[in-house]
């Protein structure tokens, strides 16, 4: 096992009618802002109950923030946050909104020459505005880390930062019953990439790790059809499980001690930058395509993997290898995303954009050896046509 260091302080309340925990968890000489998507939330009652928990509190709000969360869009909230002397942000939402607010605290206190080189050039956040998290959308595990992906002019890129990390985050399953069908896949895929990308690399003795990786695609493999399904789509443990899983997908845990991937990520966010495509939607995609082109490098995993998650022993390592790729194709049509560039109306012709890409934002050594190459990310995406 590597060397880690671990510590998460998001404080979390899980289960039904946790909202009203907002009364307390937020200090009552906090001026609060409000941040949230496109509305959906004032129609399924969580504005309603975040309005009843926050009615000691001084509030205002800032709407908007779009599924893939855009600088500009982001930028704007910054009047409100000056006007009104912010000192606290609350983000109500999927993924999206969270690493919004994340971009919006950290930009608060930006004193460079542009907020955007958080992002662009990596430039350390130093102070940012302290935030809590109500979730309604379980996927990117963003209620519990310290990391945000923001676009702007259709580039699509990451920071990190503990100080970004949330205080707090309510995770009520109850609140998931009202997503729809591609908002339930869509989720399940990307937790379920988050847990992969840790996982299936190569072995370093992590057990714990391992283990605790394999019972959580296990137990979205379960789960996930489920949600999907007429007759078990409104069972509130159902949306408990996945819930959690994505939370603990990427909160730290799992990926301490262990080499980790991020190429299928990497590729994925240059589909979403330059075709908007639903990003969970470009992870199913390249990631098929990554365990067939990475198939000797990460061939132990993969073979653990096939045994383990998918209880594949039988022939020999090529073909249990070749069917735990087949069955995590499988799971994903079940899960009603794509697995191929042509689902998406992408060909062969559009490879050429996306390495261009690829290359501006320096992504020319990806994978967990660093050994990806701008050659081998076009084998991926042409295996992925």
């Amino acid at each position: 096992m590597l060397n880690f260091n671990f510590q998460n302080t998001t404080h979390i309340h899980f289960g039904s009618k946790q909202i009203q925990v907002l009364s307390t968890e937020i200090p009552l000489k906090a001026k609060v802002l409000v941040v949230y998507g496109g509305g959906s939330i004032k129609s399924n009652g969580v504005y309603d109950q975040v309005v009843d928990a926050l009615s000691n509190h001084t509030w205002f709000e800032f709407s908007g923030i779009e599924p893939n969360p855009t600088y500009d869009t982001l930028m704007k909230a910054q009047a409100i946050i000056e006007k009104h002397n912010i000192d606290y942000i609350l983000a109500v939402g999927g993924g999206s909104v969270i690493d919004g607010a994340k971009f919006i605290a950290a930009a608060a206190h930006y004193q460079g020459e542009d907020p955007w080189n958080i992002l662009a050039k990596q430039e350390p956040v130093t102070k940012a505005v302290p935030l809590g998290a109500v979730l309604t959308l379980p996927a990117t595990g963003s209620e519990s880390n310290g990391n945000s992906v923001v676009t702007r002019d259709g580039n699509k890129l990451p920071f990190s930062s503990p100080l970004v990390r949330p205080l707090f985050a309510v995770l009520d399953p109850n609140v998931t019953l009202s997503l729809s069908d591609r908002q339930i896949s869509n989720g399940v895929v990307d937790a379920f990439v988050h847990i992969i990308e840790q996982y299936l690399t190569y072995d370093v003795n992590g057990k714990v790790q391992d283990r605790f990786s394999e019972g959580l695609l296990q137990t979205l493999i379960e789960e996930g059809p489920k949600a999907l399904q007429p007759e078990t789509k409104e069972d509130v443990d159902v949306r408990a499980n996945i819930m959690w899983s994505a939370t603990m997908a990427l909160n730290g845990l799992i990926g301490a001690g262990v080499p980790q991937d991020w190429s299928t990520h990497m590729i994925g966010h240059e589909l979403t930058g330059a075709f908007n495509i639903d990003h969970a939607r470009t992870l199913s995609i390249v990631l098929p395509a990554v365990m067939k082109v990475r198939k000797e490098q990460k061939r132990a995993k993969l073979l653990q993997y096939a045994k383990r998650v998918w209880q594949v022993e039988s022939g020999d390592e090529n073909e249990r290898i070749d069917q735990a790729i087949k069955l995590t194709e499988q799971f994903f049509i079940q899960m009603q995303v794509p697995t191929r560039l042509s689902d998406v109306d992408i060909s062969e012709s559009d490879i050429d954009l996306l390495i261009a890409r690829l290359e501006s934002h320096g992504m020319i050594a990806l994978g967990e050896q660093g050994d990806i190459s701008l050659a081998i990310s076009r084998k991926i995406l042409t295996q992925a046509l």
